[in-house]
C-alpha cells in the first residue's frame, strides 16, 4: 500500500527545464540546456551544474522571472495523476533540483501537497547569480526522503517515486517503487518501472 508519492519537477511534471525557460532572458538557453544534459545524464556533478546554470542569470528581475514560471508547460496527466493519488489517500509531495518560485506556483495549479526545492538569491528585486535551498546536490532527495519517511513513519515499501534524470537516483535507492518517466538511461538502471510514453495518467497502471 503506497502512502507517499514523491515526484521531480523538471522534465517529469513540468514540460522542460526551468532554468531553460529563465535563461532564454538572457539569450543563454543553449549553454545552459548543455550543462543541463550532461548533469541528468549523470555526466557532470549536480551541485556544480546548478550553481554554473544559475549564475547565467545574474541580473536579471524577479518579475521577469515570475512572469517565466506562470507561463511554464506541464506534462499530460500532471493534474489528474496527483489527484488521482490523492484520492487514494497518498501525499503528493515534489523535489526538484530546480527553484521554489516554479515548484510554489505549480503547487497551486496542480494541488500537490508541498515541495522542496532551491531558492533563486535576490537583492533589492534582482537576482544575484547565486543559489542555495534543499536540493543543492546530487544526494539531496535520497537524504530529504530518508527524513520524511522517519517523520511519516513509513516503511520502503509504502514508497514511490517518480523521476527523469540522473539526481532522482538517491531518491529512487530509498522508496520501493521507482518509476523513470520518459527517463536518462542511468536511471532507468535504478527503476522498478518504465513509462516511456509523455502521459502521466499511465502511473494508474502500477498504483
Amino acid at each position: 500500500m503506497i502512502k507517499l508519492c514523491v515526484f521531480d519537477f523538471d522534465n517529469t511534471l513540468m514540460d522542460g527545464e526551468t532554468i531553460s525557460f529563465l535563461a532564454r532572458a538572457v539569450n543563454k538557453e543553449r549553454e545552459v540546456e548543455e550543462i543541463t544534459k550532461k548533469a541528468m545524464a549523470g555526466e557532470l556533478d549536480f551541485f556544480e551544474s546548478l550553481k554554473q546554470r544559475v549564475s547565467f542569470l545574474k541580473g536579471v528581475s524577479l518579475d521577469e522571472i515570475i512572469k517565466t514560471v506562470e507561463k511554464l508547460p506541464y506534462i499530460k496527466g500532471a493534474k489528474e495523476i496527483i489527484s488521482y493519488l490523492k484520492q487514494k489517500g497518498i501525499a503528493v509531495v515534489v523535489f526538484s533540483g530546480g527553484y521554489h518560485v516554479a515548484t510554489d506556483l505549480a503547487k497551486i495549479k496542480l494541488g500537490f501537497d508541498a515541495s522542496f526545492a532551491n531558492y533563486l538569491h535576490e537583492k533589492n528585486g534582482i537576482l544575484t547569480g547565486e543559489v542555495g535551498g534543499e536540493m543543492m546536490f546530487g544526494y539531496s532527495k535520497g537524504k530529504v526522503l530518508k527524513e520524511l519517511m522517519d517523520l511519516m513513519s513509513l516503511k520502503k515499501d509504502e514508497v514511490m517515486c517518480v523521476g527523469d534524470g540522473a539526481n532522482d537516483i538517491s531518491m529512487f535507492n530509498e522508496a520501493g517503487m521507482g518509476i523513470a518517466f520518459c527517463a536518462n538511461e542511468v536511471l532507468k538502471k535504478h527503476a522498478t518501472h518504465c513509462i516511456d510514453e509523455k502521459d502521466l495518467e499511465r502511473i494508474k497502471e502500477y498504483v
